[in-house]
């Protein structure tokens, strides 16, 4: 089997044939540490976890380089730190922090590097000195600026004008430039400054410009042409355009990334979820709210990638609906005799198939409604194997259904003695007692299940 992607240089699905297959490398733009990432960053970095758990098993765990940077300096971070009065390192130790937590709790692997700016300085001097050799940068007014007329097609990767592109977007005007869309590669310090924000330079104490620094950083890690480069698809323009620019004019030989990868917006209530707008909701919100991360992770795969992805409190129930049934589906099998099997062809090539997670989701689906129809123990084993193979791929299931249905209920006494009332009742044909009873259980967001043979589950309902 071959694994397909959607290219965005080329706009077409691509069959993926690695640069060099004993080691397949990956770059993909992560977070600027100045506060919590919103869920639309997370759909971003859950997508490019399951490509990057989709390439170790196609080639190989050691063969497989996946770098994420952390921006660490940029002028968000200085305005966020004044703001809450606190030194920058605090700011961006503390988000750092915070957000590798967040990964773990959306079930995350962690990337191989995960390189950060400020400890890339000299790499990014590095590079803005051979563009100022060559002619492709300039110096003006103590910044210096990358001329985008150098750099040969330069619109490729959005596959649009250069006015297009610029109408709407937040560009910086300054007659200091030579074109309105030169972008700076380093800018002089400001006064009000801390200390820390700025580094010396050959021209001067200053910091780098935001498009410098993944340049600097994949080609550390990844040479000067690498596989797969990932992103949000707003970071097409002009963040990896100008990725491209700078890199391939420092470094005449490169082509920089070979297959551009790019995830669709997340929505919210059909507006692009985004920190300007202030409809966004970080992924601590809802740690703090007590919501699996599992159904945060099943709700932001159940979109194909590319495609924007509305979240709202439906979405969130109907994940955590899909993910009751299959736990529901394994309650009952005695796991420790389940059989040895491959990860199913058809699951794989769902995911090979530009990864079609939806896709991937029914067939889990399916093998859970298998054991519910499965006439012999053999088969319900062998369903239940596929299942929980298949989850555990994506990143799912990975705890025990016990714990996932009594997780966090320090009342469990009471409710199960409640359950237990509930079916004497139902048994005695009190229906009047059992329904008042599944109103107390209803009143403390406890939802029960009841069985064929008379019996009952239960599991909390999250807000």
């Amino acid at each position: 089997m071959h694994l397909s992607l959607y290219n965005s240089l080329s706009r077409q699905k691509e069959i993926f044939n690695p640069i060099d297959a004993n080691l397949v490398k990956v770059y993909v733009c992560g977070p600027t540490v100045y506060d919590h990432p919103h869920i639309g960053n997370a759909r971003s970095i859950v997508v490019y976890d399951v490509i990057f758990r989709i390439l170790m098993h196609l080639f190989g765990k050691d063969s497989v380089l996946y770098v994420r940077n952390i921006t660490d300096v940029d002028d968000k971070i200085i305005d966020r730190a004044k703001e809450l009065n606190i030194s920058i390192f605090e700011l961006t130790k503390k988000t750092t922090e915070d957000f590798h937590q967040d990964m773990t709790y959306l079930n995350c692997l962690p990337p191989n590097i995960e390189p950060k700016a400020t400890m890339h300085i000299a790499e990014m001097i590095n590079i803005i000195e051979k563009l100022l050799v060559n002619n492709s940068a300039y110096i003006s007014e103590k910044h210096v600026y990358f001329d985008i007329l150098k750099a040969t097609n330069y619109m490729e990767l959005s596959g649009r004008s250069l006015e297009q592109m610029l109408y709407g977007v937040r560009i910086e005007t300054n007659e200091a430039k030579k074109h309105l869309g030169d972008f700076v590669l380093w800018k002089p310090a400001s006064q009000s400054d801390e200390a820390s924000a700025n580094f010396d330079s050959p021209w001067g104490r200053g910091r780098p410009g935001w498009h410098i620094e993944c340049s600097a950083m994949s080609h550390k890690y990844l040479g000067e042409n690498f596989d797969i480069h990932g992103g949000g698809a707003d970071l097409i323009f002009p963040h990896h355009t100008n990725e491209i620019a700078q890199s391939t004019c420092a470094f005449p030989s490169s082509s920089f990334a070979k297959y551009w990868v790019h995830n669709g917006f997340l929505t919210a209530g059909g507006e692009k979820m985004s920190k300007s707008l202030g409809n966004f909701i970080t992924v601590r919100d809802l740690i703090k709210q007590e919501i699996e991360g599992d159904i945060i992770r099943l709700l932001l795969l159940s979109s194909h990638y590319r495609k924007p992805l509305d979240y709202n409190k439906k979405a969130v129930l109907d994940s955590e609906k899909i993910l009751n049934y299959w736990y529901r589906a394994v309650t009952n099998i005695d796991l420790t005799k389940l059989p040895s099997i491959a990860i199913p062809n058809n699951f794989l090539t769902s995911l090979y198939d530009d990864i079609n997670t939806p896709l991937a989701i029914k067939i889990i689906n399916d093998y859970a409604k298998n054991i519910q129809t499965a006439n012999d123990q053999k088969t319900k084993l062998h369903n239940a194997a596929s299942l929980i193979s298949c989850a555990n791929f994506l990143g799912l299931m990975t705890k025990p259904a016990n714990i996932w249905f009594n997780k966090k209920l320090d009342n469990s006494e009471l409710i199960n003695s409640l359950i237990a009332a509930r079916y004497k009742a139902k048994q005695d044909k009190d229906w009047s007692e059992a329904d008042v009873i599944r109103k107390k259980l209803l009143d403390m967001n406890i939802i029960t299940e009841d069985h064929k043979d008379g019996s009952s589950s239960w599991y909390k309902k999250h807000n």
